[in-house]
């Protein structure tokens, strides 16, 4: 499911200032009801400030919007009440069983029929045989899940969640995006910060921020279709050698490498091409196009991006 075409958030030209520091400078994006919107950046980027403004729970100092229908600057608290938040840190009791943290959750909600509600995040979190231990002994895929599960405890219509798999194993990782695009199926309108490269392949549909600035929306293949970004592999013998030529000539942009393998970027199709003539012919090397990632297009934005608290 990529959306049924209606709007869970639409806001125009937000901006969000601490002090004399523009955190977010004219931020405008639509999000369709049922879509998992990435944000990436820069640490400091101003993801998390604009996501909390497009929930109300941070007034913007200029810009409009709806957020589930709702007007961002006037109906903060009817929003808050249709958004679940899951922060990157874990924040529930860790002397309270699972069952026990879930029934405290239910109870700060005032939800109605507390045991049904719980018993179902339970199931649908394969929670249901853990539920007497502990959330202090659980492992961190365990304790996400938990804390996904207490944050779709009152059926909310968005949920938010902040650099949600940091510190967590890759197979833990996998089985919440599963659940995350579950979850979606059913209608959830999520949105997602993140640093992780196949995290933002799992989106819909991604943002990129450096310091304040949108500087690129849409799918993953229009992002990265429009970046403008070209790569190179170079396989062979000594690539380390091979790097340390090529670094900080004209037309490459980066050069990183992957096991003997070198991934060679730029956007000067000419100058990238002549820079890395000289090996193309070298024996045992091959220099060949190669489609560019998206971890090759967020440090090319990264490195055209200026720190606003510099």
């Amino acid at each position: 499911m990529t959306g049924n075409g209606e709007a869970a958030i639409d806001v125009h030209g937000l901006v969000k200032r601490f002090g004399a520091k523009t955190v977010v400078d004219g931020f405008s994006i639509r999000v369709a009801a049922g879509q998992i919107y990435g944000f990436l950046g820069p640490n400091g980027s101003g993801k998390t400030t604009t996501i909390r403004m497009l929930c109300g729970l941070l007034t913007p100092d200029a810009g409009e919007g709806t957020c589930l229908g709702l007007d961002i600057r006037t109906q903060s608290a009817a929003i808050k009440r249709q958004v679940g938040y899951m922060t990157q840190k874990f924040s529930f009791w860790e002397d309270l069983s699972i069952a026990e943290n879930l029934d405290f959750v239910a109870r700060m909600y005032g939800l109605p029929d507390r045991k049904r509600r719980v018993a179902g995040a339970l199931e649908r979190l394969g929670l249901a045989n853990r539920r007497t231990q502990l959330a202090g002994e659980l492992s961190g895929g365990w304790k996400q899940r938990l804390a996904l599960a207490a944050c779709i405890l009152h059926e909310p219509k968005l949920l938010l969640l902040d650099e949600p798999t940091a510190g967590v194993d890759p197979k833990a990782r996998r089985e919440f995006w599963d659940e995350i695009h579950r979850l979606a199926q059913d209608g959830l309108t999520v949105l997602v910060s993140t640093h992780f490269m196949d995290e933002a392949e799992r989106c819909h549909a991604i943002a990129y921020l450096a310091y304040g600035k949108l500087m690129a929306q849409g799918t993953v293949d229009e992002v990265v279709a429009r970046s403008g970004v070209l790569t190179y592999e170079v396989s062979g013998p000594d690539p380390g050698r091979v790097a340390a030529d090529l670094t900080g000539k004209p037309g490459v942009e980066m050069v990183a490498a992957f096991g003997a393998r070198l991934h060679v970027t730029g956007i000067d199709a000419a100058a990238l091409e002549a820079a890395l003539r000289p090996w193309a012919d070298q024996p045992g090397l091959r220099v060949a196009r190669a489609e560019p990632t998206l971890e090759d297009v967020f440090i090319h934005l990264m490195n055209r991006s200026t720190d606003n608290f510099s």
